[in-house]
C-alpha cells in the first residue's frame, strides 16, 4: 500500500516543461508515493484547496512563478510540497538546494526531511524570493514566456540591458523601524529568500528562514553604474556601495507619486503604495538538510 499521496502539478510551458517527467514521477512511485497528476493552471491555489483534503502532500513542477501560484494553498492548507526545477531560474529551489536534476529532486522528497521556511508578503501577496519596485518590475512586465523558454537565463540579460539604458530614478518614501527616508532609486528589492532574478544575490547571508526582510534599494544616477554594480549584486554584498541602502526589517511600507508595479517571484501583483511584512515559518518544503 503506498504510504502517501502526493498531488503533483507541473506546468509543461515552463521552459523545461518538455522534458519527461516520467523519471522522476517513477521513482516517486517505487517509493510508495502515489501520484496524482494535474495540470498546472491560473487557479493553482485554488486547485490545491480542492483536493488538500485527499492528499498528504504537493509536488510542484515548475520555475518560481508556479511556486509563486501556489504560495496562498500551501499557507492556508499547510501541506508540505516539494519541487521539481522545471523553470529557467529556479530560484527558490537554488536557495534550498534543491538539485535542477528531476530524479535528485524526486529523491530529496523520498527523503523525506523538512524545512519550515518563511514568506515575504506584499499587498496581501505571497512572494518565496523577492518583491521589487522599478527596474525589475519593468523587466518582468517586458520579458515573456516565449523569451524565457527560448534564451533562459540569457534572456534575462539580453532584456535587461536594452531596459538598463532607458531606466531614470523615481521618488519614494520608505517607511520602517519608525523612520521615513525619501530617496530617488532606480529599484527597490524586498527579499525573502537569498535568490532571485536567475541567480542575483539579495544578500549575502539571507535565508529563506531566518525572520527577516532584505532591502535594499538602488540610488544611482547614471545606468551604467549599474554595470559597476553587477558583481556585487550576484554575490549579494553590494550593501557596501556607498550609493545603495541596504537594510532589515520585519515589515515597511513603500509609497511613490505615482502608481508603480511590483514584481513578486517574477510576476506583475499589485501596484504601490506596497505594505510588506514577513510570515515567519508559514509553509515547509521538502529539501536536503541544512549544513
Amino acid at each position: 500500500m503506498p504510504k502517501s499521496r502526493a498531488l503533483i502539478f507541473a506546468n509543461r510551458r515552463a521552459r523545461r516543461g518538455g522534458q519527461s517527467l516520467r523519471a522522476a514521477i517513477e521513482r516517486l512511485n517505487g517509493a510508495g508515493i502515489e501520484t496524482i497528476e494535474r495540470d498546472v493552471s491560473r487557479s493553482l491555489s485554488d486547485d490545491i484547496r480542492a483536493e488538500a483534503k485527499d492528499v498528504d502532500m504537493v509536488i510542484l513542477g515548475g520555475g518560481d512563478g508556479t511556486l509563486n501560484g501556489a504560495a496562498a494553498a500551501l499557507q492556508e492548507t499547510q501541506l508540505p510540497f516539494g519541487v521539481l526545477p522545471l523553470g529557467t531560474a529556479n530560484d527558490f529551489a537554488r536557495t534550498i538546494g534543491v538539485p535542477r536534476d528531476l530524479a535528485r529532486a524526486a529523491q530529496i522528497i523520498i527523503d523525506g526531511h523538512r524545512r519550515p521556511v518563511d514568506l515575504g508578503e506584499v499587498n496581501g501577496h505571497f512572494f518565496f524570493n523577492v518583491a521589487s519596485i522599478g527596474f525589475s518590475a519593468a523587466l518582468a512586465r517586458q520579458l515573456t514566456a516565449e523569451a524565457k523558454r527560448r534564451w533562459g537565463t540569457l534572456g534575462y540579460a539580453l532584456a535587461a540591458f536594452n531596459l538598463l539604458r532607458q531606466s531614470r530614478p523615481f521618488t519614494v518614501e520608505i517607511d520602517h523601524d519608525g523612520t521615513i527616508e525619501r530617496v530617488k532609486t532606480v529599484q527597490i528589492s524586498v527579499g525573502n529568500g537569498r535568490f532571485y532574478g536567475g541567480g542575483m544575490t539579495v544578500e549575502k547571508d539571507a535565508a529563506p528562514d531566518d525572520g527577516r526582510l532584505d532591502v535594499y534599494s538602488l540610488e544611482i544616477d547614471h545606468w551604467w553604474e549599474l554595470l559597476a554594480l553587477a558583481p556585487s549584486l550576484r554575490r549579494g554584498t553590494h550593501g557596501n556601495w556607498r550609493k545603495v541602502r541596504a537594510f532589515s526589517a520585519t515589515d515597511l511600507v513603500i509609497r511613490t507619486k505615482r502608481p508603480h508595479d511590483i514584481n513578486a517571484d517574477g510576476e506583475i501583483v499589485s501596484e504601490t503604495p506596497a505594505t510588506f511584512r514577513i510570515r515567519a515559518k508559514a509553509v515547509t518544503v521538502f529539501a536536503p538538510p541544512k549544513t
